[in-house]
């Protein structure tokens, strides 16, 4: 207690006019904080907002074009554009629907207190913590069309001739869905969950039960309900995870073949360190990130119609 007097009677020399000493504690705690975020965050942000209206090789001197990157992209003249767009979120309408469902459903397992429960969530968990790189050079092997251990099971079960599931180019986006939900189902998002799951209180499930409802008639009622906040968070999280894939095409497929599986993030890390073209890669950032800014705060008004929080529901 002495020594934290000491600390602010001193502090308190040194703080601005008109700033308590205590205030003047907590800024200089934070500052750290504060100027990684204002030299590695904000300032690259807005260097990157600034290259956005220039043509910017590196080499030359930023030179101001105006809105010409954005309507480069949004007209066409960059014909990737629009199918890396649609792709990513056609990715992310069928990818997060599942991972939160493969996650929900996990969690409801792992939260019936059955014996080795503690086990099998060690088991669901690891292979969320794979690298993403070798994760992608695993499933590499897994779907090599000669010695890969997939076909390998299907030539025994007697399959003559196995798919390429990476080099089909009709396959390509389905066998990366499965490499991603490999990792994604027992990770965070099933975490969550558990911690959802075991937050709703016991009471109500028995007085449901006392009631006469069914194990499905406690779940719509009860669990659901309660788990709205828990599922509105995973949506949020799980539909920008969506968007930013990146590193699973890039090892894997490196966006191929014919570009089936050629992401948005993929085409901006393309343009900005293949071609150079940092003034176009820096608008189709901004592009993106105005795109999941417009997605959240959607989902964050539609939010108010199906979630449900008790403390509001209280006052």
């Amino acid at each position: 207690m002495a020594t934290n007097v000491a600390a602010l009677a001193v502090t308190s020399r040194f703080a601005p006019r008109g700033l308590r000493a205590r205030d003047f504690v907590g800024w200089l705690w934070a500052s750290p904080w504060i100027l990684g975020f204002l030299l590695w965050t904000l300032g690259p942000m807005l260097w990157s907002l600034y290259l956005a209206f220039t043509q910017y090789n590196i080499i030359r001197t930023p030179l101001f074009v105006g809105f010409d990157n954005f309507t480069r992209a949004i007209q066409g003249a960059d014909r990737l554009f629009w199918p890396s767009l649609g792709r990513t979120f056609a990715w992310a309408f069928v990818m997060v629907p599942l991972s939160l469902a493969g996650s929900l459903l996990t969690a409801l397992l792992l939260n019936q207190g059955l014996r080795g429960t503690a086990l099998l969530r060690t088991i669901f968990f690891i292979p969320s913590l794979t690298p993403a790189v070798a994760l992608a050079v695993l499933w590499r092997w897994i779907y090599q069309p000669d010695f890969g251990g997939l076909n390998h099971l299907l030539r025994s079960a007697g399959v003559t001739s196995p798919p390429g599931w990476l080099t089909d180019q009709s396959l390509s986006m389905p066998s990366l869905m499965v490499m991603t939900l490999w990792g994604a189902v027992g990770g965070g998002t099933m975490l969550i969950f558990l911690a959802g799951l075991q937050g709703v209180p016991q009471e109500l499930y028995e007085a449901a039960e006392i009631d006469g409802a069914g194990r499905t008639a406690r779940f719509r009622h009860v669990t659901l309900p309660l788990l709205t906040p828990t599922i509105f968070f995973n949506l949020v999280i799980g539909i920008i995870a969506a968007l930013r894939t990146f590193t699973t095409a890039f090892v894997a497929t490196g966006g191929g073949p014919n570009y089936s599986t050629w992401f948005y993030i993929l085409h901006l890390y393309q343009t900005a360190f293949q071609n150079l073209e940092l003034g176009y890669a820096s608008a189709l950032a901004w592009i993106f990130f105005v795109l999941v800014v417009g997605l959240t705060t959607m989902n964050l008004r539609l939010s108010r119609r199906w979630v449900y929080y008790e403390s509001e529901a209280a006052s």
